[in-house]
Order: structure tokens, then C-alpha cells, then sequence
């Protein structure tokens, strides 16, 4: 009995033993540094000066000239003389055609040019107008005010008139009033969606006017 038990602990000590040796390796394995690629930072910019290697290339000078085909060596020469960079800008080509220019002045005439096309690129929003068959006069024109500077903006305007209980069956009314608004806004926006009913509310669709109708002129009248 007692040599029993001596075995049964021998064996539990050699399984800890070699639980605690298939541990420590994975904490090796774990630790071990794994090299860190570093990525160029020219990654989407055009080749340029030594990282170009094509043995011959067509080269354009600075003026816009054609140089033709000339050894790798060469360009880079005519470059580095004229304080320039000798810049791949055809990289499939047969051979690669490169030019010589300020790359950073050319990098920087591109940000100048995507910030003006972006700055002229403005999102039309929609925005909306809310109306009751019993618009007040006060109510409506500062509502109408407020659809004249969204169309001014360049802004499409969606106008909904809701009716209520039994407002619904006088939908003359609502057609009466989207009416006198695209009268009142005609100088500066066109009816894009005609009046029609959606459920229990009427929606028009307004757009700005590209070319501006001039306001009419009341003459004087003494």
C-alpha cells in the first residue's frame, strides 16, 4: 500500500514538472520580438531621382520638351544640374517616361487644386417647412423668409402642409396655399415636385433657381 502511493506522487510530480516546462516555453515563444515591417512613406507618391531603376528612359525636360530616350544616368544628371527632381510619371510605359520638375511644388499645386474643386463641390441639402391650413400671416412670412434664405443657400426646400380632424376634407385650402408659396418664391426657386397628398398632409418640392428671375418692379404711384 505505502509503495502504491509513492508511485501515485512520483507521477504527479514528473505531470507537474512537465506542465510547468511546456508552460515556461510558450511564455519564450510569446516574448520573442516579432520584426516590425517598416512601410515607406512614399507609398502613394510617384518614384523619383535614385528610386527610379529602369536603365533607360523617355525623359521630358522641364519646359515640357522632348527629350527622347536617354540612359537613366543621364536624366538624373540634367536634373540634379537644373536643382530639380527627375519624377516616374508613366510607370508602364516602354521605356518608363519621367520628367524633370519641382516635386514638391508640383505636390503642392495638387493639395491646391483638390481644395478648390472641394470647396466648389457643395452638398445640396434638402431642407424642410412646416405649414398648417391656418397659417397666420405673420407665421407665414417668417416661414417664407426662412424658405427664401434655404433656396439662397442653394439648398432644395420640401414644404409639407398637415391637416388635422376634419381640416382634410377642404384640401383646396392646401392647394391654395402651396400655390401663393411658389408664387412668392418664384424669383428665386421652381416647383421640382408638384403639390400632392401624402396620407393627410399635401408636399411640394421646391429647387433653386440657377439664373435668378430679377424682382419684378412696382412703378411708383403718387
Amino acid at each position: 500500500m505505502e509503495e502504491l502511493t509513492v508511485c501515485v506522487s512520483s507521477s504527479c510530480n514528473e505531470a507537474a514538472v512537465a506542465r510547468k516546462r511546456v508552460a515556461s516555453e510558450l511564455v519564450n515563444l510569446v516574448n520573442v520580438e516579432t520584426p516590425i515591417k517598416k512601410t515607406s512613406k512614399r507609398i502613394d507618391r510617384s518614384l523619383l531621382n535614385d528610386d527610379i531603376e529602369a536603365a533607360d528612359v523617355r525623359l521630358v525636360a522641364a519646359d515640357g520638351s522632348q527629350r527622347g530616350v536617354v540612359p537613366r544616368a543621364e536624366a538624373l544628371a540634367e536634373a540634379r544640374q537644373a536643382g530639380l527632381d527627375l519624377v516616374l510619371v508613366v510607370a508602364d510605359a516602354t521605356p518608363p517616361v519621367c520628367k524633370v520638375m519641382d516635386y514638391g511644388k508640383h505636390l503642392f499645386e495638387l493639395k491646391k487644386t483638390k481644395a478648390a474643386q472641394r470647396k466648389k463641390q457643395k452638398q445640396i441639402q434638402v431642407k424642410e417647412m412646416k405649414f398648417r391650413p391656418g397659417t397666420e400671416e405673420g407665421d407665414y412670412q417668417v416661414k417664407l423668409r426662412n424658405l427664401k434664405r434655404f433656396l439662397e443657400d442653394g439648398d432644395k426646400t420640401k414644404i409639407s402642409l398637415r391637416f388635422r380632424g376634419r381640416e382634410v376634407v377642404h384640401p383646396e385650402i392646401g392647394m391654395n396655399l402651396m400655390t401663393r408659396i411658389a408664387a412668392d418664391l418664384d424669383d428665386l426657386g421652381s416647383v421640382e415636385s408638384e403639390p400632392k397628398f401624402e396620407g393627410r398632409q399635401v408636399i411640394m418640392v421646391l429647387a433653386p433657381r440657377k439664373n435668378k428671375k430679377a424682382p419684378s418692379l412696382k412703378p411708383d404711384t403718387e
